[in-house]
């Protein structure tokens, strides 16, 4: 399997989620099962068939993690040489060349990745279209409704 690129961030916030999968909901949903089982007939059981499927919601989003994390190459942008290129974990400030409306996003790992708070995830489009590139270049952006210039104003490794 490739490596998962990840920030430092988004990796603690996975193994939160992780411990709390078996800390806390695992162990819940196994009572509700056992729970549900004292209800007698498991064929017409509604309450165990719905905890058995969150069984298996839980089991799986477990090892989905847990194979995310054992690939993860944990990127800590604080640690990279300052290059004044663009690169995963970088905080970008860019302009639309046409409409000078102002844009501010992080490159992080798909997991990470959320548009509202404005972070991208480094396989968008707007992402690869952004690393490698330096301030004051200018960038074109392939959209559903065309390409879009950007120039890039700023660029931190925060």
């Amino acid at each position: 399997m490739n490596p998962i690129p990840m920030t430092l961030k988004g990796a603690e916030t996975l193994r939160a989620e992780l411990n709390e999968l078996k800390t806390v909901k695992r162990p819940r949903i196994i009572a509700s099962i056992a729970e549900a089982r004292e209800y007698g007939d498991l064929k017409e059981n509604a309450e165990y068939h719905a905890a058995r499927e969150e069984q298996g919601f839980c089991e799986r989003r477990i090892q989905e993690i847990e194979a995310k994390l054992s690939n993860a190459q944990i990127i800590d942008i604080t640690k990279i040489p300052k290059t004044n290129r663009i690169i995963f974990g970088s905080t970008v400030s860019i302009v639309n060349i046409n409409t000078d409306e102002k844009f501010t996003y992080r490159i992080v790992g798909d997991d990470e990745a959320d548009f509202k708070k404005n972070m991208i995830s480094v396989n968008s489009p707007m992402a690869r279209g952004l690393v490698g590139k330096k301030v004051n270049d200018i960038t074109m952006i392939n959209t559903p409704s065309g390409g879009i210039e950007y120039k890039i104003i700023t660029i931190e490794y925060i």
